[in-house]
């Protein structure tokens, strides 16, 4: 009798999935804390659209103007992220989030009393010069503040759902206080959040810095933010007076020069902004490609769709404001959804499906008319395209950082945050001025409608190109 024969059989022991560690007091005050600044955040990037015509009226700006509201905030938050981000690792994250925390509130104030469009317009980019030094910073402070594991994932999660939800609460929010206390109570909803977040940081936030002590890549910033000025107010303003201007021609040659210095100096900068070697990675470039797009094109919608409601259309503020709430609603849907979608088909796939959905439920909006039933059509085909929208936005991120190794995730995860801020910086000074220089708001509505859904596709087919080699995602 062979003697394995007598081996008893082995009994397996079930796996005990460990719970996940319960947060302190004070661990539930700091996050807080950081979320309701975040929120703030994605609150700002949104409160203010439906109330863009009564500003303008107010204020004394043009339609073809009104998309410096969003850009004189969105540029510099973009522009000086970077930045911002690697001055918090070497100075301290919780000295420059409480900057930003404190410069966005007296920037909101000074919003809140414009006496033109000049001081409106600076109160804007003070806003996102804030803005540049509360996400990174914030976000750093989240995850060295709580450990990796099912701590860090679940303040992830809290953090996230509240950034979708801002910008929905936002749409709404905005329309009730514009119809009710005027678009001024937008920007002092703000400056309240700002005071009530500010006094309790300094106590419970605690300070962090990376050990390596990394320089400060300053002409990296300065030159893609002054190209990206530059590029933005040239196209800006041939939207209104074309090319011809000595000003325009000056501005774009500007722009391309000093984003080409930009190239040029982060090839041999030793702590650059953006990691050039990076790019060569095609799930990065391909991915970051489909997220650029994807922002940009959605916020030029946005903006295009809330001045079709209230000039064409008639709607009020707070009946936009529904529109918009609809969208984002469906949009945090979308976004608890994503996550299992991508486990199920892949980042790739899934990134390339929600382009092509978000580009065919905007071709949809092509079908606006003046009637009153447009708003149906309106509310169903922006918030179809919002789903896809958040889709392509979760999975570009895990396209991007996928099969990146530790030691670089933080450059990768730096060019998705600035993908991000970009997309929204450059769609409307590109596309929305279309829709407000003409003569006939529904007709530059609708080119604005073509163009962007044909961007939105052409970029499925092209991502679809760039991925499609087995590993390339």
């Amino acid at each position: 009798m062979a003697i394995d024969t007598l081996t008893p059989p082995t009994r397996t022991t079930p796996t005990v999935t460990p719970a996940v560690p319960k947060l302190s007091g004070r661990d539930k005050l700091v996050l807080f804390i950081l979320c309701a600044a975040q929120f703030m955040v994605a609150l700002d990037f949104s409160v203010l659209n439906v109330a863009l015509p009564v500003l303008g009226a107010d204020l004394g700006m043009s339609q073809s103007a009104l998309q410096w509201a969003v850009t004189a905030f969105a540029l510099p938050s973009g522009g000086f992220l970077l930045l911002f981000g690697r001055t918090g690792d070497l100075f301290g994250r919780r000295r420059l989030f409480l900057g930003g925390l404190a410069l966005f509130g007296a920037a909101s104030l000074l919003a809140t009393f414009a006496w033109d469009p000049a001081s409106f317009l600076a109160g804007r980019a003070l806003q996102g010069l804030g803005a540049a030094a509360i996400v990174p910073t914030g976000m750093s402070l989240l995850t060295t503040t709580f450990p990796e594991g099912p701590q860090r994932d679940r303040a992830l999660g809290i953090s996230g759902t509240l950034l979708s939800l801002g910008f929905t609460v936002g749409m709404v929010l905005g329309g009730v206080l514009t119809d009710t206390l005027g678009w001024r109570s937008t920007m002092g909803l703000l400056t309240v959040f700002a005071l009530i977040v500010l006094p309790l940081a300094p106590g419970l936030l605690p300070e962090s810095r990376t050990p390596d002590r990394p320089r400060l890549d300053v002409p990296g910033a300065v030159t893609v933010t002054g190209g990206l000025l530059s590029l933005i107010y040239a196209l800006s303003t041939a939207a209104e007076r074309g090319f011809g201007g000595l000003d325009v021609i000056a501005s774009l040659v500007a722009g391309v020069l000093l984003l080409a210095a930009f190239v040029a100096v982060e090839a041999r900068s030793a702590a650059p902004l953006v990691s050039l070697p990076m790019l060569r990675r095609r799930s990065v470039a391909w991915g970051n490609v489909g997220g650029l797009v994807t922002f940009s094109m959605m916020s030029t919608v946005v903006f295009v769709l809330t001045l079709y409601l209230q000039e064409i259309l008639g709607l009020s503020a707070f009946q936009t404001g529904l529109v918009f709430g609809v969208q984002g609603v469906l949009s945090v849907v979308a976004g608890m959804a994503a996550p299992k979608v991508i486990g199920r088909f892949g980042a790739r796939r899934t990134l390339i499906g929600s382009l092509l959905g978000q580009g065919l439920f905007v071709a949809a909006l092509l079908g606006l008319g003046e009637g009153s039933w447009s708003v149906w059509l309106a509310t169903a085909a922006v918030s179809l395209a919002s789903m896809f929208h958040l889709g392509a936005i979760i999975s570009y991120g895990v396209t991007v950082t996928s099969g990146v190794p530790n030691e670089e995730q933080g450059l990768a995860t730096g060019l998705v945050t600035s993908t991000q801020q970009v997309g929204i910086t450059v769609g409307i000074p590109l596309l929305g001025v279309l829709a407000t220089t003409g003569t006939d708001l529904m007709s530059g509505t609708r080119t604005v409608l073509l163009i962007d859904a044909i961007v939105v596709l052409a970029t499925a087919a092209l991502v679809g190109l760039g991925l499609r080699r087995k590993g390339a995602a």
